[in-house]
């Protein structure tokens, strides 16, 4: 039985939606923690200006990492 790919769209959704849960649906679960802990700082800690660029960071690469695995 073969284990499907993750969709890079849904990835980068999720990750919209919450930062790091795109990255864990594509199975990269230490990325995933990292961007659930590193983004409410950023928000917190800037004043919503870095967590803005931190939370969509997440959703690039979430969506990168599972085109890369359909390469």
């Amino acid at each position: 039985m073969s284990k499907s790919l993750p969709n890079p769209g849904v990835s980068a959704v999720l990750s919209l939606i919450i930062p790091g849960v795109g990255q864990i649906y594509n199975g990269a679960f230490l990325r995933g923690i990292f961007w659930l802990i590193i983004t409410p700082g950023f928000w917190i800690g800037s004043g919503g200006t870095l967590g803005w660029i931190c939370h969509l960071a997440s959703a690039y690469t979430a969506y990168r990492y599972a085109k890369k695995l359909h390469a």
